[in-house]
């Protein structure tokens, strides 16, 4: 199994690059279990009205990448979302919105989520679904206290840093559109203050794949890592190819 976490990024470019291994393995997994009619793919969108036109523009351009059989997870926003909506699922998709809003109502399923994981089913969290895919994961805010460590643009509705539980399929901590919206500062931020113990943040059009070996970046911009280092941080990045 992997986790591919997409820094965000819509829509699909450079010949879908940052979703194709994700795609290769949900194919390939129905394959290994005889299912012909098609890899049941879960797709998770927790946003207030536009969540089936966003839905059908999804299927629409992943259709392109791979043969597959589309289930709606969809809810408005912090409504719950229970494990049973996962059943069968030979991948998990969970896209992107507001991000506490995506943790609110994914919460009851994160068990489940683990436990397929776990197990050899694929996961792809784009924007928000990356970021709680952590065990502690930064869903918002752009100070810590009165200082500013970010963009307020980038706040997803929320003032201070909040740090909370995330579905814990990685222990480094995600922030998403770093370079677009500047979250690299607010990971740095969060990591100094001794509110995770370091992380990543992903680039738009990019992904981190986490399975089995070394790490692996895929697309066109840069995942940026910062861990504590005697007191401060050191910040380092990788590109296409690294490992």
């Amino acid at each position: 199994m992997s986790i591919h976490l997409v820094g965000g990024g819509w829509p699909i470019e450079d010949d879908g690059a940052v979703y194709r291994l994700f795609f290769d393995e949900l194919v390939a997994r129905a394959e290994a279990a005889g299912v012909l009619e098609g890899s049941r793919l879960a797709i998770v969108l927790v946003r207030d009205g536009d969540a089936p036109e966003r839905y059908a523009e999804l299927v629409a351009a992943f259709e392109q990448l791979a043969k597959f059989v589309p289930v709606p997870v969809l809810a408005p926003e912090n409504a719950p979302i229970g494990p049973e909506r996962f059943a069968d699922v030979d991948g998990i998709l969970v896209w992107g919105g507001l991000t506490p809003a995506y943790r609110t109502s994914l919460e009851p399923a994160f068990g489940e989520i683990r436990r397929l994981v776990a197990s050899g089913v694929p996961y792809l969290g784009f924007s928000a679904g990356a970021a709680i895919a952590a065990e502690r994961a930064i869903v918002g805010g752009w100070k810590i206290d009165e200082v500013e460590i970010g963009a307020e643009e980038a706040d997803e509705d929320l003032e201070q840093l909040t740090i909370a539980a995330g579905i814990g399929l990685i222990d480094l901590a995600v922030d998403v559109h770093a370079a677009q919206w500047g979250t690299i500062s607010r990971l740095i931020a969060a990591t100094e203050a001794g509110a995770v113990d370091g992380g990543v943040a992903i680039d738009e059009h990019t992904a981190l794949v986490v399975g089995v070996g070394p790490l692996q970046v895929v697309g066109r911009g840069s995942v940026w890592k910062v861990t504590p280092d005697a007191g401060s941080v050191r910040v380092s990045t990788a590109g296409a190819g690294a490992s």
